[in-house]
C-alpha cells in the first residue's frame, strides 16, 4: 500500500510550532508541557492550544519513534500522543487518567468503547485513544450500484466482482478487477480477517494454522479469479505503472486497496469520481495499526499544563475548531482528519466529519463494527515491513509449503541481526 505518511509534513507543522516566552516559563512551574508525538498534525494543535489561552503553553517536538525514545530513558516528555504506546514496555510509563474521566469535561462514554478498552491496565485507564483508520476498497463511483452492501465489501465480493470485471485478448489480460497479490498490505488485511492475530509476546505470537488456511484461500483466489500469479505479474508489468486512483478511474481496474487517510487525502479532482466500501467480514472491520494513543508521563514537570491540554484537546468542540482551522489553512489536503484519522471519540466521527468529508454522509462505519487489533510489539512496524510483508509475499507465489521459509526462523533471525 502506498500508504499516506503524515512525516511530510513535519516541516510545515514545525513552522507552526513558535512559542514566544516558553523558555521564561520553564517546566518546574507547571506552565510549560512538551509532548511527543509521531503526528506533525499535534504541532498545529499545540499551536491552536496556545492561541486559545495564555495560563499553560505546549511545545510539541517530532520524532519517528516516540515509543522507542521513551525506552530509551534519557529523557522524558510530560505529553506522548503516537503510535505504539500501548505494548508492554510503554504501557507502564503513564499517569492513570481516571480522574479525568470522572470529570464532566472528558467522558468516558465520548469514546469508542473498543478503542478505549486498549488503553486500560487492570481497570485503570492509562491511555486515551486518539485516532484510527479504515480500510477501504476504492473504485469508480458509477460502479456503485453493482455491489451489494452500501457499507462494507467482503473479500468473496471482492473476488467474484473482480473475476467477473476480468477482459483478455488472446488469453492475456488488458482489463483486471483486482488481485491480492498486488498490494501487501492487502494481503495482510486478509489474513488478519482470517483470525491469524498476531499480537506482542515474546516477542510475537499468532495462530500458525490460521495464516495457513488464509494464505491457501489466498492462492485459490489468484487462480480461479485470475489464472495464475504470473498473469497478474504480468498484468501488473503492463499496466500497473500509473497511480491507483487514475488505473480505477480509466477502468483499467475495478477495485484498489487503500486505508481512509490515503483516500481522504487524494487531491480533489481524483477523489470526485471515486467511490468505497470499508473491508469487513462477518461484521468485522480491521482498522489500522497505526492507531494513535495519547498519555501524560508519570514523571512530568508540567502536570496542570498537561491536564489543561489534555482537558481542552478530548472536546468535541474542540476538535470541530481544529477542523475548521486547519480546512482554513488548506491543511486537511495533506492531513486526514484529527491525527491523521478518524477520531476516536464518536460525536466527532460520525456527526462533525460528514460536515468535512461529505463522501461519509450515509458510509459511516457501523460502530460495533470496528475491530481494533491486538496490542503489538512497539517495533511493530518495522518487524512487519522487513519479515511479515515479505513473507506474505513469497508464500502466495510458492505452493510447495517448504519452498518459502518459515516466518517463526525469519523472526528469529530478524531479532537477532538487529538484536533486539
Amino acid at each position: 500500500m502506498a500508504k499516506f505518511d503524515s512525516r511530510a509534513l513535519t516541516g510545515l507543522f514545525v513552522l507552526l510550532a513558535v512559542l514566544p516566552g516558553l523558555a521564561s516559563c520553564g517546566n518546574g512551574d507547571n506552565r510549560a508541557a512538551v509532548l511527543w508525538t509521531d503526528r506533525p498534525e499535534f504541532t498545529f494543535y499545540a499551536e491552536q492550544f496556545n492561541d486559545s489561552q495564555d495560563k499553560y503553553k505546549v511545545e510539541a517536538r517530532y520524532f519517528e519513534s516516540p515509543a522507542q525514545k521513551l525506552t530509551d530513558g534519557n529523557e522524558n516528555p510530560d505529553i506522548v500522543a503516537a503510535s505504539w504506546l500501548k505494548s508492554a514496555s510503554t504501557r507502564a510509563l503513564f499517569l492513570p487518567l481516571d480522574s479525568l474521566l470522572n470529570r464532566e469535561t472528558i467522558s468516558q462514554s465520548a469514546f469508542y468503547p473498543r478503542l478505549l478498552a486498549l488503553g486500560s491496565i487492570e481497570g485503570r485507564q492509562y491511555l486515551l485513544p486518539v485516532a484510527f483508520n479504515i480500510p477501504a476498497m476504492v473504485f469508480a463511483r458509477d460502479h456503485s450500484q453493482l455491489l451489494s452492501n452500501p457499507f462494507t465489501i467482503d473479500m468473496e465480493e471482492i473476488m467474484d466482482r473482480g473475476k467477473a470485471y476480468n477482459t483478455d485478448t488472446n488469453g492475456v489480460y488488458t482489463r483486471m478487477g483486482f488481485s491480492p497479490s498486488w498490494n501487501d498490505e492487502f494481503l495482510f488485511i486478509a489474513v488478519t480477517l482470517f483470525n491469524t492475530g498476531f499480537r506482542e509476546a515474546a516477542p510475537l505470537a499468532w495462530d500458525p494454522q490460521a495464516l495457513e488456511r488464509a494464505l491457501v484461500w489466498i492462492q485459490k483466489w489468484i487462480n480461479e479469479a485470475n489464472t495464475s500469479i504470473q498473469a497478474e505479474d504480468d498484468f501488473a508489468f503492463k499496466y500497473l505503472y500509473d497511480p491507483p486512483a487514475k488505473l480505477v478511474s480509466s477502468g483499467r481496474i475495478f477495485f484498489t486497496y487503500m486505508d481512509s487517510s490515503e483516500f481522504f487525502t487524494l487531491a480533489e479532482d481524483r477523489r470526485t469520481n471515486l467511490h468505497f466500501r470499508w473491508i469487513a467480514e462477518k461484521d468485522v472491520i480491521p482498522l489500522d495499526e497505526w492507531s494513535v494513543y495519547y498519555g501524560i508521563h508519570k514523571k512530568t514537570k508540567a502536570k496542570k499544563a498537561a491536564t489543561a491540554f489534555t482537558e481542552w484537546f478530548f472536546q468535541a468542540e474542540t476538535q470541530r475548531r481544529l477542523l475548521d482551522a486547519a480546512k482554513a489553512k488548506r491543511l486537511l489536503e495533506n492531513s486526514f482528519g484529527i491525527g491523521g484519522g478518524f477520531s476516536a471519540m464518536r460525536t466527532v466521527t460520525e456527526q462533525i466529519f460528514p460536515h468535512f468529508y461529505p463522501s461519509l454522509l450515509g458510509h459511516m462505519p457501523p460502530e460495533s463494527f470496528l475491530s481494533p487489533p491486538n496490542i503489538l510489539p512497539r517495533n511493530w512496524m518495522t518487524l512487519k515491513e522487513r519479515v511479515i510483508l515479505p513473507y506474505l509475499h513469497d508464500k502466495i507465489r510458492h505452493a510447495e509449503r517448504d519452498e518459502v521459509r518459515h516466518l517463526e526462523r525469519r523472526i528469529t533471525d530478524w531479532y537477532r541481526l538487529n538484536r533486539e
